[in-house]
């Protein structure tokens, strides 16, 4: 098994954060509820971790989940000073939610706000201000 370059660098990573709070391998896997050899995986860049997966190794290593999530791609680096919703986060976060559905919102948030992280050009509004042709709109008071 050869190593997947965007993990690598996360298992890089998660290696120099487990030495540097003095944990063995053994010491985080149980920590973080993973199996040993599945975190050596990771390490060695051949596993990509579950945002859940991410979540209890951060909790383990007592860092922030969100460096972690951003580590693996799975959100974009904050950019100082820059006001932004914290939703992909929480989503992330939230250990009630299966991968799938994690996804699944994820997809459904950034469909919604489109290419402005920053939410600036949007509006809520409720569809039912705006009915169309043919809905029904009564069933949904």
């Amino acid at each position: 098994m050869n190593p997947i370059p965007h993990v690598s660098e996360l298992g890089a990573y998660l290696r120099e954060q487990r030495q540097g709070a003095h944990l063995s391998l053994r010491q985080l896997s149980e920590l973080a509820g993973i199996s040993n050899p599945y975190l050596s995986q990771i390490e060695r860049g051949l596993k990509k971790p579950s945002a859940e997966i991410l979540q209890q190794l951060a909790k383990g290593l007592r860092i922030s989940a969100e460096s972690l999530y951003v580590r693996a791609g799975i959100l974009e680096e904050r950019v100082e000073g820059a006001e932004r919703p914290d939703v992909a986060t929480a989503i992330l976060a939230d250990p009630r939610l299966t991968d799938r559905q994690r996804r699944v919102l994820l997809d459904v948030y950034a469909s919604l706000v489109g290419d402005d992280p920053a939410g600036t050009h949007h509006t809520t509004t409720d569809p039912r201000d705006h009915p169309t042709e043919g809905d029904n709109h009564d069933s949904l008071a």
